[in-house]
């Protein structure tokens, strides 16, 4: 399918950010991609939270907002959803396109800016954004746009990593050739700003003592954080090789509850709803 390319100019901001994942998806060979790891490995914690709130998704039209390498668009595709799959990248769209090809799924693909949307209103019983929001600088329009085309009653799902956590803003500071200058990590006041667009905002945490495996990879395996993306290397991992994270896997599940330490964790799930007209 042609890809369509947003015709709203780009600001310079939305160029470093396009550059950047268009090189990414240069340097990318398509059989790195981990689509079904993305959801199904015992470290994809947020996806299979998300997975489990979405329901059924056979005929449901999904927009993949922010979609990158296109593994959660080829993923919800599998899962019999009708998928548009949006980023500001050339390359990304194009990657994840092709990639829906490899795994005999189609998908529209549109290049666009998220806060400037390309889209027809009132059209996606769902939008997914993973790892999006903490990209965009007017999150205002962006929550605009999203509810313009959710169709009323549709509903939005994400995650982002969170600004607290001093050992994530360690990491962050040393992986800075694998991150945009531009990102900034969400806040307290994001989940506020949701709740001005849609109804019944919610937000779950995730990773707090399971960030030692973070630890583990620059300490003792001397992994390079800046050759190697430590977010996607958590989704080779095994449960056989998980042994001794598993039990803090568990220990997050009650830290996470906790008002205030919650936000201490390295991400943040978020979901609403549009209002029904």
């Amino acid at each position: 399918m042609p890809l369509k390319r947003s015709t709203t100019s780009e600001t310079t901001l939305h160029e470093r950010e396009a550059a950047f994942h268009d090189a990414w998806a240069s340097d990318t060979h398509m059989g790195e991609v981990l689509v079904h790891e993305c959801f199904e490995a015992p470290t994809a914690l947020e996806n299979q939270f998300i997975l489990s709130a979405m329901g059924d998704l056979h005929g449901k039209k999904l927009l993949d907002l922010g979609a990158g390498l296109g593994e959660s668009s080829v993923y919800f595709a599998l899962l019999g959803a009708r998928v548009t799959t949006v980023d500001l990248s050339p390359q990304m769209v194009e990657m994840a396109v092709n990639l829906g090809k490899r795994y005999g799924v189609d998908l529209e693909g549109i290049v666009s800016g998220a806060e400037d949307l390309n889209l027809p209103s009132a059209t996606y019983d769902i939008i997914y954004a993973a790892n999006t929001i903490h990209h965009i600088q007017d999150r205002a329009s962006l929550f605009e746009q999203m509810s313009r085309a959710l169709k009323p009653g549709g509903r939005f799902f994400s995650y982002d990593p969170l600004a607290y956590n001093p050992a994530i803003n360690v990491y962050r500071r040393i992986a800075n050739r694998v991150r945009t200058v531009d990102e900034s990590p969400l806040t307290v006041a994001d989940v506020k700003l949701a709740r001005k667009y849609f109804r019944g905002v919610d937000h779950r945490e995730f990773w707090l003592l399971t960030l030692l495996l973070f630890v583990k990879y620059y300490l003792l395996d001397g992994v390079d954080p800046n050759l190697e993306r430590y977010w996607k290397r958590i989704l080779r991992e095994t449960p056989e090789g998980l042994w001794w994270w598993m039990p803090l896997s568990t220990l997050d599940r009650v830290l996470t509850r906790i008002p205030f330490v919650r936000w201490l964790s390295w991400n943040v799930v978020m979901w609403g709803e549009k209002a029904a007209e």
